[in-house]
C-alpha cells in the first residue's frame, strides 16, 4: 500500500484506505475517493494529480493526494 502520489500518469489503482482527520476524509468521500473504487491518474505536475475516479475527473492536491493509499 502507498500514497497515490507514487502513481504515474495513465496507472490505475484501487484505493485501500483513506487517512486523515474525519473532515479530510468525509471530504475526499465525498469526490468519490473511498475504499476499493478505481482510480486512475491522467497527470501529474509537482505532486498534484487529475485523477479519472467514478467516471469524473477531479484534481486532487499533493496534501490531500498523501491520505489516499493505493
Amino acid at each position: 500500500m502507498q500514497p497515490i502520489l507514487f502513481l504515474q500518469s495513465g496507472d490505475t489503482g484501487t484505493i485501500k484506505r483513506i487517512s486523515g482527520a474525519e473532515d479530510t476524509r468525509r471530504f475526499l468521500a465525498g469526490l468519490g475517493f473511498v475504499e476499493n473504487a478505481e482510480v486512475t491518474v491522467v497527470s501529474q505536475f509537482d505532486g498534484n494529480l487529475i485523477v479519472n475516479i467514478k467516471d469524473s475527473r477531479v484534481a486532487v492536491n499533493k496534501e490531500m493526494a498523501r491520505h489516499i493509499m493505493v
